[in-house]
Parts: structure tokens; sequence; C-alpha cells
């Protein structure tokens, strides 16, 4: 049995029926998961990621890394009953959970001295519309060989401004927009991505833990 942290849990969303899954979405808080199984966790980052003070339009400043305590449940999680935990790249967590930066060009590299490995991947090679960097952490499993680099001919996520100016003067410049996904599209997780985070849970216990 795997243990889905912080995944959807309705139909169609990508853990949900998956035999062996064990699912702790929306209706289930997973910080209350006590093992004893391997985890794939997907803790949220809204308040970890780049614009985690709200974006160039928030009316309210948020607080870094103010998630109630889902990444510091997640990273454990990973530690303690071994797996895989993914976040977007460059997110703030592995700098305050002193965790090492992976190499954007990929490769597993050592990320703390609990036994831990980190690297940077590309989800549009995995199917998503865009690149979607992503870094991941992973305990206790095997490593496997990633397709590393950039995922080539892909959608952004984001529209690349950082500013409600910015991107008013574009539009004011005759500058046209650039298509965005919508969230849902942004946040979901490829099939064939989520199967290679299974597999790495799952190879858990064949595994030599560092």
């Amino acid at each position: 049995m795997i243990a889905a942290l912080y995944v959807g849990d309705q139909p169609g969303d990508p853990y949900v029926g998956l035999e062996g899954v064990d699912v702790w979405g929306v209706t289930r808080d997973a910080r209350r998961y006590a093992g004893p199984d391997p985890v794939v966790a997907h803790p949220p980052c809204e308040r970890w990621g780049r614009y985690w003070g709200g974006g160039p339009s928030a009316r309210v400043k948020r607080e870094l890394g103010d998630d109630g305590g889902c990444f510091a449940h997640a990273l454990e999680s990973v530690r303690r009953w071994s797996g895989v935990l993914e976040h977007p790249e460059a997110s703030h967590a592995w700098r305050v959970f002193g965790l090492a930066r992976p190499h954007r060009a990929g490769g597993w590299v050592v990320a703390d001295d609990h036994g831990g490995w980190t690297c940077c991947v590309e989800q549009g090679h995995y199917g998503h519309r865009a690149r979607k960097a992503t870094w991941l952490y992973a305990c206790g499993v095997e490593l496997p060989s990633l397709r590393w680099g950039k995922a080539h001919g892909r959608e952004r996520l984001e529209d690349g401004y950082h500013t409600t100016a910015e991107r008013r003067a574009a539009r004011a410049a005759g500058v046209p927009p650039v298509a965005r996904l919508t969230a849902r599209e942004r946040w979901a997780t490829p099939v064939a991505f989520r199967d290679v985070l299974l597999a790495m849970a799952r190879s858990a216990r064949k595994a030599e833990v560092a």
C-alpha cells in the first residue's frame, strides 16, 4: 500500500481509484497520516513558491511558509516511512528546511543528512502541457534516471509578468497576451509522472536506506 498525501480526492483525480493507493485528500486531513506505508506527497505550495505573498494583485500580504504545517509533515513522513515529495522548482521550503538545491539540468544530489536525495525534473517530459519544472525529495527508495533537461515546445504556466503594472504596460504597447493554463491544468499531475512517483514509493522495501 502507498499513501498519497495532499492530493485530489475527487473522481477523475490522478490518484483516485488506484489499487494499492490510500488517498489522503481534502476530506481527510493528510497531516493526521502516521504511517506505516511509504508515501507520495504533494504538499500545498502556494505559500512556498515565487508568489508566496499572494502575487502582484494580492490585497492581503501572506506569510512565507504559512501552510498549516503541511510541508513539515510531508517531509517527516517521507523521512520516516520512505517515499517521495514533490514541490515546484525554487520552492522556498528547500531553504527553510535546510535541503540542498538540486541542479537545474537534472540528476540526483544529496539533500541532507537524513538520507534524502533531491533533483529537478520537468513534468513536460511526462505529458504536462507546460514545462512545469519540479523539485523532488526522496528518501529510502530507489532513485530512477528521469528525463532530465528542458522539455521543449511546452506552454508556460504563467504569462511572464511579475506585476500588474508590467501587464498593463504590455497591453498598452500592443503586446499580445500569452495564453495561460487554467488553475486545474497547472496543478494537475500527469498520469505518466504519477506512475514514476508511485514506482519510487513502491521500491521502498527493497531499497537500502542511506
